[in-house]
């Protein structure tokens, strides 16, 4: 059954086939990262986690700007802790690392598409992607330490991207870097000239992963993201039993029929 996604407020959705275009749409600010977003995003994902109908979500910005970070006029407003108790900007910025991990761990394909720049949990929303292009212009920036704060919850997931010799550079620095350098530390998969070519490259990805089975591709995301949580032995026994599931199964069964038919498997049958 088909997942019934929620009405946002924050985000424009559009549903494509097997590919959901999630589209953070504040332009006005942005689209800085207020707490509404922050849960609309959370409710996205939880509704369609359990939905193999839905391959590939891409992540995309309105107005031409990915993402501004967090949004700092909110942030402003959080109310002091009540003596004694602990203080509720924790529990807000805590909210923003859970999301990111489970973003992180979706079963689709995550896709970022950036355009303008990607600051603060932009970048962590760009870290947590599957698959990145960025425009030759676009701009990538962890602005925290210059506001007096640090990268708190995007700071594991930059680091695992691109390792801790750059993320010490950007985060300490707070420097800016284009879409080149972006493509060059290994932050995105691929720099596109302009719109025109950002479009066609997403298409191409997208025609890519038509022939790929919708369950294979959330076991493939598990076990990698089971990489160093667990002994190899642990991850290769673990990883036996999902591959026996999947020949056993529907995916398997259509997957090797086509191979031998020589036809393109109808994974639409099987989902």
């Amino acid at each position: 059954m088909s997942a019934v996604i929620p009405a946002c407020e924050t985000l424009a959705l559009r549903l494509d086939g097997w590919c959901l275009h999630l589209t953070f749409n504040r332009p006005e600010v942005r689209n800085a990262l207020n707490e509404r977003m922050w849960r609309e995003i959370s409710g996205v994902f939880s509704a369609i986690e359990n939905d193999r109908s839905i391959r590939a979500v891409v992540l995309r910005g309105a107005g031409g700007f990915f993402c501004a970070g967090g949004d700092m006029k909110e942030r402003a407003t959080i109310a002091l802790p009540v003596e004694g108790g602990e203080d509720p900007m924790f529990a807000r910025n805590r909210m923003g690392g859970r999301i990111l991990t489970q973003i992180d761990r979706a079963p689709q394909a995550v896709i970022a598409v950036v355009e303008g720049a990607a600051m603060g949990g932009g970048f962590g929303m760009v870290c947590v992607s599957d698959i990145a292009f960025a425009a030759a212009d676009a701009r990538f920036r962890m602005p925290e330490v210059t506001l007096g704060i640090p990268p708190a919850q995007i700071s594991p997931f930059i680091t695992r991207r691109i390792g801790q010799s750059q993320a010490r550079r950007l985060a300490l620095t707070a420097a800016p870097i284009d879409g080149l350098e972006a493509a060059a530390i290994g932050l995105v998969h691929e720099v596109c000239a302009d719109v025109a070519v950002l479009n066609a490259a997403l298409a191409g990805v997208l025609d890519r992963m038509a022939r790929c089975a919708p369950e294979a591709l959330a076991e493939t995301k598990m076990l990698i993201n089971l990489v160093g949580t667990v002994g190899i032995e642990e991850h290769l026994d673990i990883a036996a039993r999902s591959f026996v599931k999947a020949v056993r199964g529907p995916e398997g069964r259509e997957g090797a029929a086509a191979f031998r038919d020589k036809r393109k498997p109808d994974w639409g049958e099987v989902a």
